[in-house]
């Protein structure tokens, strides 16, 4: 489901009714992962509140999320590199 929007309620929402906001970010397939199977990673950004990245295994999509700081996942792609 790679580019499909991932949606969440935002943090500052409560459960009391009032203003509830939802945020989405697309997820996008590594250039490295092909479709024949294997190793498949996806990525999504997400700039509020805090800059961060989002990486998931393309054959789970509703499986477990690592998030990490945009700092960090700009040095790991530096590193890798």
């Amino acid at each position: 489901m790679s580019g499909t929007l991932r949606w969440f309620k935002s943090s500052y929402s409560s459960d009391s009714g009032g203003e509830c906001v939802e945020v989405a970010y697309g997820w996008h397939k590594s250039s490295h992962s092909s479709s024949s199977g294997g190793e498949c990673v996806e990525v999504a950004t997400c700039g509020c509140p805090d800059p961060a990245v989002h990486i998931r295994d393309t054959k789970t999509p509703d499986g477990a999320v690592l998030t990490v700081p945009s700092a960090a996942w700009t040095a790991f792609t530096t590193y890798v590199r």
